[in-house]
């Protein structure tokens, strides 16, 4: 198992930037294979925003953050780069590990391994 903690959210106006930085530790030898982040607005279910292979660096982006969003990682963390922000990006951003062997792919689907997540308010 795999713990996770967010740091970075806040207030921001339109088109400004914030950073969120998580960090995890544990079984991650075993138990990450990729890191991603997730976020759910007020009354909407929970959405994948971006995905990493922890080992390779290959990235992936949901449409609606692409261009706009960096993902990366570290040797026990991964950050989120936010630029160009907008109100419908308002959300609680939630950090996660999914588990994997070396090489093998992995989707939104697969994440396991929460952080109790940090919010994220945009203004106009």
């Amino acid at each position: 198992q795999v713990q996770l903690k967010e740091s970075g959210g806040g207030s921001v106006k339109a088109g400004g930037s914030l950073r969120l930085s998580c960090r995890f530790s544990g079984n991650t030898g075993n138990d990450v294979n990729c890191l991603g982040w997730f976020r759910q607005a007020s009354g909407k279910g929970r959405e994948g925003v971006a995905r990493i292979y922890w080992r390779g660096g290959a990235a992936t982006y949901a449409s609606f953050v692409q261009g706009r969003f960096t993902i990366s990682s570290g040797p026990d963390t991964v950050s989120l780069e936010m630029d160009l922000l907008k109100p419908e990006d308002s959300a609680i951003y939630y950090c996660a590990a999914a588990a994997g062997s070396l090489g093998s792919t992995c989707s939104f689907d697969d994440f396991g391994d929460w952080g109790r997540g940090t919010r994220v308010t945009v203004f106009s």
